[in-house]
């Protein structure tokens, strides 16, 4: 039952991190390549075109590959969690994590991704990892798949284009939660699914120039993760029964740019698009709006007999997502000026402040989303991905004042907390990401997140050394308090 005081008890607060973003390493232990490591990094000026910059084409791979270092290739390098994990580890138990968000990178299982047998030393690590956040009784909750797919796969296949895809991705599953399944209770199978239609390559493996219609590749693509999805989870229940497996999904709420019934039922579209992921894999089936929008978009996914049954059958136990900003439609958005640079360019909302990156803020946001999953799908709801992204200045004394990466997340956790007053089952936080990492889309070190500082710069310069940020002990209060002291 809620408390509709607050937070409830054992509410899971925590912060987060990816692989690809962390840990570096990249020829280190036996890794392959994957495809963040296939991933430059950007300017800034380059932040206008920067769509056109994330599509990846046969050429963008040849290059990164011939490339064999890590210069250039920020994503390769990481801020050295392979290393320094256990000192990271120790700072997120001083903050009072109870849990802690990772994902495992899968070439450091399967170098190639259809390997015979997993690679020993890959696997070693995440114990000693695991054991690690169990010293401190921190849990973890582990992303089996978060941008981190082997190349190997990506150029045999072209990437989750291939159904075979499926069978790989479910041996290598298997073997970590089997490997692991005494020192990991939660689990997700895929972080942002909805990204393998907005972003081919990065969510997908996809390589645009190899495919003749990259929305059909995109959405067959999709379907197929979805099928390994409900494997995994299938699989999981039959390792260990006390698994939570849950989806996860970059939810992008998005308001009419004004009343006009047009704009509304636009955004009403939008929307379902972005809850297509959640419907499919909390329901078990594609949404009836979808046979209209794939007929629409000369769109044929090719189902497989038994899909249907396997996706039905083999649903979710809750549903994570991550938030950062909302987004705004209209019939004509030609008519209005754009912000925002990767996933969630959008109109202008006049009513909102925007960063420096063009997202726009919107606290209240948060609670809209909660409320109408909750109302749509009446299963415990996770934030997994949560925060600001901005330029931190260290002072003279060594300190980091960011008192606005403060008021974000205030914001946000009190909007999560009427939230809950106001019914909604809510297991837990995690605020992305917990420490400085490497940007998903630009790869840029600049645009920070943490509540702890890594000394690390754009061109991979620095001592790496961590210091805690002013957020750092504002957040460990938040913990200690289970939401209650905010100031």
């Amino acid at each position: 039952m809620n408390n509709r005081q607050g937070f409830p008890e054992g509410f899971l607060w925590g912060g987060a991190i990816a692989a690809n973003q962390a840990e570096g390493a990249f020829d280190v232990g036996g890794k392959g390549w994957s495809t963040a490591d296939m991933v430059p990094y950007f300017e800034k000026k380059d932040y206008t075109n920067l769509r056109e910059l994330m599509h990846v084409t046969t050429a963008k791979v040849e290059k990164a590959m011939a490339h064999h270092s890590s210069e250039g290739y920020p994503k390769r390098y990481g801020i050295d969690f392979y290393h320094r994990f256990r000192e990271d580890i120790a700072l997120f138990a001083e903050l009072g994590f109870k849990t802690f968000r990772l994902s495992i990178n899968w070439p450091r299982i399967f170098p190639n991704g259809y390997d015979e047998q997993p690679n020993e030393e890959g696997l070693r690590f995440y114990d000693e990892v695991f054991s690690e956040l169990r010293k401190y009784n921190i849990e973890p909750l582990v992303t089996l798949s978060h941008y981190e797919m082997p190349m190997s796969l990506v150029l045999k296949y072209n990437g989750w284009a291939g159904r075979e895809v499926i069978e790989h991705f479910v041996r290598y599953a298997e073997t970590v939660m089997t490997r692991y399944k005494d020192k990991v209770k939660y689990w997700l199978t895929f972080n942002e699914i909805n990204t393998t239609i907005i972003e081919p390559f990065t969510g997908g493996g996809i390589i645009e120039d190899r495919v003749d219609n990259v929305m059909q590749a995109s959405y067959q693509a999709l379907h197929h993760q979805f099928v390994a999805s409900s494997l995994v989870t299938e699989r999981a229940r039959q390792i260990n029964p006390e698994f939570q497996i849950g989806c996860m999904l970059a939810r992008m709420i998005h308001y009419p740019a004004t009343s006009n019934p047009e704009d509304v039922l636009q955004a009403q579209i939008d929307n379902q698009l972005n809850l297509l992921h959640t419907d499919v894999q909390v329901r078990g089936s594609y949404p009836v709006f979808m046979t209209r929008y794939w007929s629409d978009h000369g769109i044929n996914v090719v189902m497989e007999p038994g899909d249907e049954q396997i996706l039905r059958e083999h649903t979710v136990d809750f549903i994570s997502f991550s938030y950062y900003t909302s987004l705004v439609s209209a019939v004509n958005p030609e008519v209005y000026g754009v912000t925002g640079g990767n996933l969630y360019s959008t109109i202008k909302n006049p009513n909102l402040e925007r960063t420096e990156w063009g997202w726009q803020l919107d606290p209240v946001g948060l609670r809209i989303a909660l409320k109408e999953l909750y109302d749509r799908y009446q299963l415990p709801l996770f934030v997994v991905e949560n925060g600001l992204g901005a330029k931190d200045k260290v002072e003279e004394d060594g300190s980091i004042q960011d008192d606005y990466r403060i008021d974000y997340l205030r914001k946000h956790i009190t909007q999560m907390k009427e939230a809950v007053m106001g019914g909604v089952e809510l297991m837990g936080y995690t605020n992305w990401g917990a420490i400085d990492i490497i940007s998903a889309s630009t790869s840029e070190m600049s645009k920070r997140y943490g509540v702890i500082y890594v000394d690390q710069d754009d061109n991979g310069q620095g001592t790496l050394n961590r210091y805690k940020k002013k957020s750092f002990g504002w957040y460990k209060k938040v913990i200690a308090s289970n939401g209650e002291d905010m100031d």
